[in-house]
């Protein structure tokens, strides 16, 4: 099972389903790209050789010459928890070369919670339509166990693979109920801890890929009964969470942690807990390496932190990273950013746009707001700079294309003022854009190549109004293309591939992340002819599944020529075949340590997800 080195591997036997004809192949290991004929039957890799490979009218043919033949990416972190179950197919991935999705990140899942809960877990975190959310917990959630959870997606026409996280929000609101799991008070009892233990290894058991918690208080319910709380892990004495990691740390599996953005001193936390100094170390995969705007200085200490952690405590601690510009756009205020400050938090409690327009106008609120947004050593994700910004839909087309900060000059207010007026004025049709983080290509450069960063953070199905990084993939491939190319290389080829494939599938424990002969052909064609400025291109599309909303999403279809997964290629110039994600199925959940070969198994009866 050895590939990407220069000679043949003919398997010896048989008309293939799948050939894929001269194209530069890497196979997820890190060794270098190498012109080969890829044959590809009973969903497997089984051959890849410089001889030709026969072929006839049922043998499906990709002509990859110029391009470059990949494992499919394998997407960390998403949240598509919810939208798997109405939109199987999963397809603003899939088209992207994205092959393998991890969900139940963030301490969210929705195994043992109730519909109900789960919609209130969700909705506000992720910013999620409620109703919709709601509607398909209520319309498909017939599992009360992590296996029957598994044996549900398995049943769907899934597109890509699948495997998740058990949460811990979603186990703690399941043992103590949802109201006591988040109050400050609410402390589990002796038999509730224990609980959550037995709760934890019957996710493991199931093949789950370990625990994923939250400890940042921005993150608030949605709902009316518990509404602005924050999400069960959040009140989580360090003592649960030694329980959860010696769980974790005995069964080899992950956690995938988010620390407080605030105080940000729980990363230590984590990161110790994560070292193997007289003890087996613990798997850590945590919230984010990046280079926010708001604090230049941060981007300097993640290489420090996983050196300390694993070359100097024997851990296995990895951080996750964007690997492109993290830039976003609100409708209103409708953006989780505000959920730093008080004021910010106090205008996104109100649901209702009326209600939200009387407290904004209000005098008192607005002085509080500006306080907030003026402080000036306040921990911080988001600049707060409204010269940093960009209106890009506003019913007063003569403020499309200025800053916040330009408008408030020419109005003569403070620029709080003017945003508030704004949002007052014209709500959710008043619509911006700024850059968070991850915009000075030198810095990127270097986090990418910094040990113990991986690629991760997508937040596939999440934010859908506010940001798109489904090619997070073709955004690096793209850089790494493009610095090559200017002769200022930041790595080489097939260790960025590794990066975004391999590296991933091994840290994580799943089947995927790989192309050698004997695989599971889960695969991607690349052009980089295709890797050009669409790739930052802004898109919006119907959402169907969630009522007809229109979500961002990205168009790359020149630079992705096909997506295949378990042999069948599913996205082809553009295009899915016939009956994707509804009567066609070919993922699977993958289950932690377990090596799933072939096709997916076959559905009894295909499930189409409603309209």
């Amino acid at each position: 099972m050895t590939g990407g080195v220069d000679h043949n591997h003919e398997d010896g036997g048989g008309a293939y389903d799948v050939v894929v004809r001269g194209g530069l192949w890497f196979d997820g290991t890190g060794s270098p790209g190498v012109v080969r004929n890829l044959g590809i039957r009973d969903g497997v890799v089984a051959t890849a050789t410089t001889d030709e490979l026969p072929t006839g009218p049922s043998v499906d043919v990709i002509d990859a010459h110029g391009k470059w033949v990949m494992p499919g990416f394998v997407d960390t972190h998403t949240h598509y928890d919810a939208e798997v179950l109405v939109g199987p197919g999963l397809p603003e991935s899939v088209r992207h070369g994205v092959t393998t999705v991890l969900m139940g990140n963030c301490s969210l899942s929705t195994v043992y919670v109730n519909a109900l809960d789960g919609s209130d877990l969700f909705s506000r975190v992720e910013a999620l339509p409620r109703d919709h959310v709601l509607r398909a917990l209520e319309s498909t959630k017939t599992w009360t166990s992590p296996r029957e959870y598994v044996e549900a997606l398995d049943r769907m026409p899934l597109g890509p693979n699948v495997t998740a996280f058990i949460g811990h929000s979603d186990v703690r609101a399941s043992v103590m109920g949802l109201g006591r799991s988040t109050e400050p008070a609410g402390r589990p009892t002796r038999s509730e801890l224990a609980a959550i233990d037995a709760k934890v290894n019957e996710a493991l058991d199931a093949g789950f890929l370990g625990v994923s918690t939250m400890t940042n208080p921005w993150d608030k319910m949605d709902g009316d009964r518990y509404r602005s709380r924050t999400l069960p892990s959040t009140h989580a004495s360090w003592s649960e969470f030694r329980r959860l990691h010696r769980i974790l740390r005995r069964r080899g599996r992950v956690l995938q942690a988010v620390p407080n953005l605030n105080t940000k001193y729980d990363v230590a936390f984590f990161a110790l807990a994560s070292t193997g100094l007289g003890r087996r170390s613990m798997k850590a995969s945590v919230l984010a390496a990046a280079d926010t705007k708001a604090e230049r200085w941060v981007n300097r200490i993640f290489g420090p932190i996983a050196y300390a952690a694993n070359r100097i405590g024997k851990g296995t601690f990895r951080w996750q990273h964007l690997p492109t510009t993290f830039e976003v756009h609100s409708d209103g205020i409708d953006l989780v950013v505000f959920e730093e400050f008080g004021s910010g938090r106090a205008a996104l409690h109100l649901k209702e746009e009326l209600g939200r327009n009387d407290l904004l106008k209000d005098e008192a609120y607005r002085r509080w707001f500006r306080q907030d947004f003026e402080k000036k050593f306040s921990p911080r994700v988001w600049h707060r700079d409204f010269d940093d910004t960009r209106i890009t839909e506003c019913p007063d087309e003569s403020l499309v294309g200025r800053s916040i900060g330009d408008v408030a000059r020419s109005r003569k207010l403070h620029p709080v003022d003017t945003f508030l007026d704004l949002v007052v004025e014209h709500g959710r049709k008043f619509r911006w854009h700024t850059v968070i983080a991850n915009d000075r290509e030198k810095v990127a450069n270097r986090l990418i190549r910094t040990p113990g960063v991986t690629v991760g953070f997508s937040d596939a199905g999440a934010h859908l109004r506010n940001m798109a990084f489904y090619n997070f993939g073709i955004c690096l491939l793209r850089r790494i293309h493009d610095n090559e190319k200017r002769g200022t290389p930041v790595m080489p080829l097939e260790e960025a591939v590794h990066k975004l494939t391999g590296e991933l599938g091994d840290f994580y424990g799943i089947d995927a992340g790989h192309l050698r002969v004997g695989d599971r052909a889960d695969f991607v064609v690349i052009d980089p002819n295709g890797l050009n400025g669409e790739v930052d291109a802004y898109h919006e599309a119907t959402m169907n599944e969630f009522g007809g909303m229109s979500r961002m999403v990205n168009r790359n279809d020149d630079a992705v020529t096909a997506t295949a997964v378990a042999g069948t290629v599913v996205f082809r110039e553009g295009s899915f075949v016939s009956g994707y994600g509804t009567s066609v199925g070919t993922g699977r959940f993958l289950r932690a340590g377990v090596e799933e070969r072939g096709p997916a198994p076959a559905r009894a009866t295909p499930v189409a997800h409603p309209s």
